[in-house]
Parts: C-alpha cells; structure tokens; sequence
C-alpha cells in the first residue's frame, strides 16, 4: 500500500492521539482506542475510506485529546482493520506509510487537522553512507550490552540501504524519550538525523555498560550472601550439637513466663489451649511451617489482656455531666442512657452480680450524622473505659468477628478478641457500627455470630475460633448504631433495645454549630475566636440554605470549608487581622446554596397535595400530583412507587369512590363529561359516574427515587379527590396517616422527621393521625409545634374538610 494511491497532501484528515509511543512509516501497530475522540476520528477515516495520522502526547499530557496536548508530528497511514472489545474499546490494526506534520487544526469533533508530508533531504550520499556505517557499528556494540536488536533486526539494519528507513528501524528499538523521539522524528535533513540518531546511541551504550557492570556486582553480592547464609545455618547446626545454641530456647522460657503469669487470670480450658500449643512449639523444627503458625498464635493469645478490668466505678453523675458536655438537646436519648447505666451502678453498689443480668444492649437508631457514635464516645469517656469501634458496613464474613481456624493460612483471631488486644482491658466500651449493613453470603451468617456476641446469657462464654478457648465478653458494654432499623434481621432485633436519635431542628443546628461545630474547627485550622465571627443570621442562613441533611455533618464541612478560606485570605493580607461572615458575604465562602425542601407558595391548586415521607437521612415532603384523562376509570401509578404505597393508591381510590357514592364528596355536573349522543339526546348523568368516565394517572416526584412506605394514604385520597370533584388544594398544609378501606386514619411512624420537614417548608398546618396526636406529639420540638397548627384526624371526611377548598 503506498501513500500515492490517496490523495494529494497537503490534506484534511482525522487525528488519532497515542499516549506511550511514537508510531515509525512502514510499521504495522495494533492501536486500542478507549476514549471517544479518538474512536470518532478512526470512525471518520474508515468511513471517508482516508488516510489517518496518529500523533502522540506531550509529556503530562497522557489522556488529554486536544490539538494543543499533542506533538505537531506522527505518522500518516491507514486502517487496516477495526474490531469492537467487548470492554468497550476499540481495536484497530494501523500501517503507517510516511512521516508527517500537522499544520493547523480543522475541527474538534472529531480532531481534524490539515496535514503535510515531512521531506527528506539529502546532499552528499557518500558522507551519509560513511555515517551510516558508523551508526552501523554503534548498533552492533550496542547490541553486545543490551537485548534491544534481535538478529534479524541487526541483518535488517546492515542489509538495508534506505537512509530514513534505517533511522526509524533504530529509533522504534532504542527506548528515547519522547522528546529525544520528536527531534529525530521531526528532523528534514537525513545527515543531521543520523549524527543526532548517533548521540544518542553513544549515551545508551554507555547506560547499558553501567547497567550490566551493576547487575554484575549484585549477583556477586547475592552470592556471597547466600554463601554467608549457608555458613551460618552450618555454625547453628554446630553449636546445636554442641549444646550451645539458646536462642530459641530463650524465646520458649519467655513464653512460659507469660503464660504462667496470666495463669492465675485465664479459665482453667484457656491455659489448658495455650499450655498444649506451647509445648507442641517447643518440639517442632523451627524452620517448619507449623512452627511459624503456632508461633504466630502464642503471639496472638499472650497479647488478650486475661483479667484487667477498668478499676473506674460508675458514677451515674459523671456519665451524665459527659453526655451534656458532648452533646446539644437529645433530651430522650441522653435520659436512657442515664437510666441505663443507673441500673449498672445500683446493681454494682449493692454488690449484685451483673455478668449476665446487664440488661439489653443499646442501640443508637437514626440518620446519618446525628451524633450515634459521639453518643458511644462520650459514654466511653466517661466511664474511662478504651473505646473500641467495629465497622460492620459490608461485613459478609462470620470469621471476621468469631476468627479463622488455624487450619487456614493467614488466620486470625476475629475483630473482637482484636478490640480487646487493641484496649489492652477485658471491659472496654465496643461500638458495633451500622449494624443495619451486616450482609448473609454463603460464608456464614454474621448476625448469627452477633447473636451470641450480644446476648448476656451467652457471651460470658464466647468462643473465637482461631483461640480455641472462652473468652468472657459479660464485662464489655456494647453499643450498636444502625440508621434502618428495619433492615435488622429479627432474632438480632430482639437482643437490643433501640434509643431513636431523630433529626435536629434548625434551631437546634444553630445551637449546636454556635456551641460545638465553629469553636472546633477553629481549633482545628488554627484560628482564633476573635478571627472569625460568623453572624446569626448568616449562621442561620447557613443552615437553611446551604446544608441537606438530618445530622450536622455537613454542617461541619462547611464550617471547616468557611475556616480554610479564612486562612488563606489571612496568610495573603497580612494586614487582615479579623473577618466577619455575613449574609451579604456569606457566597463569597460558598460556591452554591442547596435548597433542603421547596417552600410553598401558598396558593391552592387541584390535585397536587403535599404528602410527608420519611427516609434515612431525615424527613421530606413529597408532592404527590394526578390529573385526569377521558377513559373508563382505570389508575396509573409512576414514581418509582413500591408494592405498599400501590396499595395506598388503590385503597385511597376506593375510598374516593365510595365517597363519591355516598354524595360525601360533591361532584358538578360540569366535570362529567358526556358524549355527544347523550347531549344531543338529553339524558342525565349521575353524579357518581364520573369516577367511570375518566382515566387517573397520579405519579410521586421525582420517579428516579424508589420510594415505598404506609403513610401515604390520606395524601392518595386528597389528591384523586381533588381530581375528581376539581376542588382545589391548600399548598400550605401537608399530612401524613394510612387510610383503610372504611376511611378510618391510621397511625404511622418518624412522626419528629416528618413535621420537621413540613417545618421547613414553612406549612402553617399539618395533618396527623389522631393516635398520633394523643401519643406522639409530646417527642415533638417545641419550635416546630409553635410554627404551625398541627390537626389530628380519625376519618377521611375530616381531612378532606380540612384540605379541599
């Protein structure tokens, strides 16, 4: 294939960028495209049937596929052949034909450039051919310190009498650098080439000679050590013989002295395990592998701190004092903790043994970034006991927590005899983290392990598989924390007792960011109070505007975010001696505010009503929307709905229904419509048919976001209500309550989340459950009950009394 069956150059053709090499005429490549611009132009050039010119980047330009990324230079050629990955790459066989320059760029999509040939000159052939002969022989030495030509290659090289040819051969086999490349590459004239091309040469020579002298001397060295090696493993196997040798016999006897030491603190099966396995070590090789296993597990076992206790007695005041200090509102949260740990403290004081009547185990349920595990922190801190934290997210292993058997290699104990290593104490304050993501394989089941990890009629004798032995676990305080409770397995749930800690207000924020975030990072980012003052109302514009969550750990990033920026903008103005935040300057600090929740615009409208949902980062208010379509009286439901609130939707409809039918919800003769034969004949409709005469489709936004749950149910009836009888909707009063077929409200739960979210979203009333209302409504914020009236309902009539106007 030669460059003359194409078009005339200077031509218009795609680009191809290569990132590791530079591509040399005449040589057939395999070249895999992973990325868009570069599949685009080879694309383009198999479809125009043109010619292609791969060009490689510029150092620190690897993966970047712009004109100015690349080298003005590569080679022109053509695809042979292009074959799809199944990865999604591209494969494509390329023949380069000529080197060549681009000239200028034609276009970005894909990479077009307006490309020449690069010419060769040449003046005196009988200089250059006594050059070649030079860079002959450089090749040949070059070849006898390194494996860069092969024989045919040389043979190639010594037959071969195209001069540029000859250069290109050279330069695909010598590893230069792509500058180095470039210059060769880049170069006309054919002699200047060859005295460049000989440089090199000569500085890769040299390099080699280097690098083999080096190789030499390290297998020298290699040899001597092994020699040395050898020699000493013969003077051990003398100085054995000879009775001299101590050293192991040295590491037995520490052992034992461990051993004996903790004797009088481990069960009787304990020193019984590790007796047997320390004797077994004392008779094994020591070069074996048994032994370094065996070895490895008197190492592991002589570390678990066999009866040291926390000598700290419980003050219930004390543990108190910490939980206030540490901790902002979580009033119920913080009052069962007291509780807790007062059982405790009685039982210790009145000398009752507690090992296996302690009570349940704690757990902190609720979104993320409320403050679960400084709940465990502060608890620890009081109680000076170590703080042991076990990260159960994705745990699938059970031999993660009860260890693997010693059978297997790289066995361990599991990460609760690992804890106790870790605090040096046999009742340190464990902090089993989001137990709600433990997950079931086929490699065991760890909620079953967790089982008898928590069960104090259990755990005095927990036995982990690598120890072999019991451990007593009755003094260890665990504490769980989960964000979905739902998600635990029910025998687990049963063990635990679960403390709900729920969202905080934006009052509570503000409190808790004043008190605890701002004088933190401050700390932090080595600032001083009098240096940065954020004011109250651009604190508190702050937390509306610029954090989405339940917790304040978001609120804390923007904290520190807001203390970074202050140090700079102090390390550049050394005249700037304090900064004050404001609402005028408070984007100056942040990129973009993130609206929580849509306010609402006060204005009523039909069939779209506001529907409270609760989720795992906190509460949200749905719009939940419908409209009406001429049809036969079906429903569509969208919105990434689950199978409880289809069930809602259907439920709600038949309630409408029968509302409908028994004349409790009013229906205008003008949204029945009629048909053209019925008007012209006269005939009246009833009222009633007009759930039969049009097609409902209601959908939840937005419908990428699964949603499921049973407490849409007064929402579903407002809404198809409102659709039917084009009654309007009050934007400024939301509701949450299941309905059942008889239009009785049903309780539901995350009541707090839920009016915390219509708080937000400035509601002035709220629809809830009347056992709700009675049960529930004292866990409520007092800030939250002040800002809007908040309704309890019994029937579906009361609602849509309340809603439709």
């Amino acid at each position: 294939m030669k460059l003359s069956n194409y078009g005339e150059f200077p031509a218009d053709i795609p680009v191809i960028a290569e990132d590791d090499i530079f591509l040399y005429p005449f040589m057939i490549s395999p070249l895999f495209l992973n990325d868009e611009k570069n599949i685009n132009a080879a694309t383009k050039a198999i479809e125009d049937n043109s010619l292609v010119i791969v060009c490689p980047t510029k150092p620190g330009h690897d993966g970047e596929r712009e004109y100015a990324s690349l080298y003005d230079a590569g080679v022109v050629g053509s695809i042979m052949r292009k074959v799809s990955l199944p990865d999604g790459r591209v494969k494509v066989l390329f023949q380069g034909l000529a080197r060549a320059k681009m000239l200028e760029k034609v276009s970005d999509e894909p990479l077009i450039a307006h490309v020449d040939v690069i010419p060769s000159v040449e003046v005196n052939s009988l200089k250059i051919d006594a050059i070649l002969e030079v860079v002959r022989e450089k090749v040949r030495t070059l070849s006898g310190v390194s494996n860069y030509f092969p024989p045919d290659l040389l043979r190639t090289i010594e037959e071969n009498h195209d001069h540029n040819r000859i250069i290109d051969l050279i330069c695909s086999t010598v590893k230069l650098k792509k500058e180095q490349a470039y210059k060769l590459f880049i170069e006309t004239d054919t002699e200047k080439r060859f005295l460049d091309l000989i440089d090199y040469l000569i500085d890769e020579i040299e390099a080699n000679k280097l690098q083999k002298e080096i190789r030499s001397k390290v297998h020298t060295h290699i040899e001597k050590v092994n020699k040395e090696y050898f020699l000493k493993e013969q003077l051990k196997q003398i100085q054995k013989e000879l009775g001299t040798d101590t050293a192991r016999d040295e590491e037995i006897e520490e052992y034992r002295k461990k051993l004996e030491s903790k004797k009088s603190k481990m069960s009787e099966d304990a020193y019984k395990e590790v007796s047997k396995q320390l004797e077994r070590f004392s008779r094994m090789h020591p070069d074996s592998s048994d032994a370094s296993m065996t070895q490895t597990y008197l190492d592991w076992v002589l570390e678990i701190p066999f009866g040291s206790i926390s000598k700290k007695s419980l003050d219930i005041n004390k543990v108190e004092d910490q939980l206030n200090k540490d901790h902002y509102s979580l009033e119920k949260p913080k009052e069962r903790i007291v509780e807790y740990f007062a059982v405790k403290e009685l039982l210790e004081l009145r000398g009752i043994k507690q090992t296996k009547s302690a009570g349940a185990i704690l757990c902190f349920s609720g979104p993320p970034g409320v403050g679960k595990t400084s709940l465990a922190n502060s608890i620890a801190s009081a109680l000076k006991r170590p703080l042991v934290r076990i990260a159960l997210g994705g745990l699938e292993d059970v031999n993660e927590l009860r260890g693997h058997r010693r059978t297997y290699v790289g066995a361990m104990p599991g990460r609760i005899v690992q804890g106790l290593i870790d605090a040096k104490k046999m009742n340190p304050v464990i902090v089993l983290d989001e137990i709600d993501k433990v997950t079931r394989n086929g490699r065991g089941d760890p909620t079953a392990a967790l089982l008898e990890i928590l069960d104090p009629e259990q755990n005095s004798e927990f036995r982990d598989y690598y120890t072999n032995f019991n451990i007593d676990l009755s003094n260890v305080i665990f504490i769980a924390t989960a964000n979905d409770v739902g998600r635990i397995p029910k025998p687990l749930f049963d063990r635990m007792e679960f403390i709900t800690v729920s969202s905080y207000t934006p009052q509570e924020k503000y409190e808790i960011a004043k008190r605890y975030l701002i004088p933190q990072e401050l700390k932090k980012h080595g600032l001083k109070k009098s240096e940065l003052t954020i004011s109250k109302p651009a604190l508190k514009e702050l937390i509306h505007s610029y954090t989405r969550e339940a917790g304040v750990r978001n609120l804390r990033r923007r904290v520190a975010q807001m203390s970074r920026k202050a140090a700079l903008m102090m390390l550049k103005n050394s005249k700037l001696s304090k900064i004050s935040v404001s609402v005028k300057n408070l984007n100056e600090f942040f990129d973009k505010s993130v609206f929580e929740i849509e306010k609402t615009d006060k204005v009523p409208v039909i069939g779209v009503v506001n529907g409270l949902a609760w989720t795992a980062v906190g509460g949200d208010v749905l719009k939940i929307e419908s409209i009406r379509i001429k049809g036969k009286g079906t429903m569509q439901l969208t919105g990434s709905l689950g199978d409880v609130m289809k069930e809602s939707a259907r439920i709600a409809f038949s309630v409408v229904k029968t509302l409908i039918d028994t004349r409790k919800l009013k229906i205008s003769a003008e949204n029945i419509p009629v048909t053209f034969k019925e008007k012209e004949d006269g005939i009246k409709i009833d009222p009633s048919e007009v759930y039969k005469r049009y097609d409902l489709h209601v959908h939840v936004p937005d419908g990428a976001t699964p949603k499921d749950g049973p407490s849409a149910g007064i929402a579903m009836v407002s809404v198809i209500a409102s659709i039917l009888s084009s009654a309007k909707i009050r934007s400024d009063v939301a509701m949450t309550g299941e309905v059942s077929l008889n239009g009785d409200v049903l309780p539901i739960g995350g009541l707090r989340e839920k009016l915390i979210a219509a708080h937000k979203a400035d509601m002035t009333k709220v629809l809830i459950p009347q056992k709700n209302y009675e049960r529930d409504l004292d866990e409520i914020p007092q800030e939250v009950k002040d800002a809007m009236e908040i309704i309890g309902v019994k029937r579906i009539d009361e609602v849509l009394k309340q809603v439709l106007v």
